[in-house]
């Protein structure tokens, strides 16, 4: 059965969350619709609708103009088995001692390695973008200088990866936590999968607005893979959150958006003590003094 997708950006959350409603009244109903802030700080967001027939021109040229939008591009996307094209292309990643892998890869791992399996279909936050890889390498530093995280939050857990690994490192229990609760979900079966039921615990929560967080606080070491505005809103949270002495690893920042993160957490009392670049995107480790 071919798919067909429409395309649009426009400015803003709200502009963008009406338009991606209104796309689900159309006919033929798109089988699902997508809308995401855009990472090249641009401040625009993408929505798009993804159809099982072709969508309606007409319906869609007058959405663009509702909701001041830029022309949608349409396209046929071909008939693929998207499970097997991925298992193909992502090749496991090794980040220091950790090994991200599909089940399709286990004989691969390597001796001695910390596995951390993400299947294929779940294969948001694998370790192969430049932000999760930046995140566990900065986790592999810190553990080789003798950092025990006795206490761990991964905050925009996405696949829950950073949360694993952590826990494959340290027996006590990390809290790894997602506004969205598709992604929780996602996390709560790669957690089920990698056998660590009883040492990560997945919660759906904004930032630290949840009972568990509250409870497990102050931490010594705190994930958040997130974006840039995210980043900076939640700052006054995440310091309060971190322990005198404690690690924060911060990413999905674009390297020219890195100094004005590290200036809102430096005001609120904390040192940098890396800043590792890997293509476009930075990653942070802060120490609370």
């Amino acid at each position: 059965m071919p798919t067909f997708t429409a395309l649009t950006t426009l400015a803003g959350k709200t502009a963008a969350e009406a338009l991606g409603e209104a796309m689900e009244r159309l006919d033929p109903e798109p089988v699902g619709v997508g809308v995401f802030e855009l990472e090249d700080g641009s401040g625009l967001w993408e929505v798009g609708g993804y159809f099982t027939e072709p969508p309606d021109r007409a319906g869609l040229a007058l959405l663009e103009a509702l909701h001041d939008a830029r022309p949608f591009v349409i396209s046929e996307l071909p008939e693929t088995d998207w499970v097997a094209k991925v298992r193909r292309e992502l090749a496991p990643v090794e980040a220091g001692r950790f090994f991200v892998h599909g089940s399709h890869d286990a004989d691969k791992l390597p001796k001695g390695a910390e596995p951390l399996l993400i299947e294929a279909a779940m294969a948001f936050g694998t370790g192969h973008h430049g932000t999760t890889l930046g995140c566990l390498l900065a986790l592999d530093r810190l553990v080789d200088a003798g950092f025990v995280g006795r206490s761990v939050a991964d905050i925009g857990c996405g696949t829950a990866v950073l949360a694993m690994a952590a826990a494959r490192i340290w027996s006590d229990p990390v809290i790894a936590s997602d506004i969205d609760a598709v992604a929780v979900d996602v996390a709560q079966a790669n957690v089920r999968a990698n056998g660590l039921e009883d040492r990560v615990r997945c919660v759906e929560a904004a930032g630290f607005d949840h009972p568990d967080l509250m409870a497990a606080a102050p931490f010594d070491l705190i994930f958040a893979n997130i974006l840039k505005g995210p980043l900076i809103a939640l700052a006054p949270d995440l310091t309060d959150a971190l322990a005198s002495g404690g690690r924060a690893i911060l990413s999905g920042i674009l390297n020219e958006q890195a100094d004005d993160v590290l200036a809102v957490y430096s005001r609120l009392g904390t040192n940098t003590l890396a800043r590792d670049e890997i293509g476009e995107w930075t990653t942070l480790t802060l120490g609370k003094v």
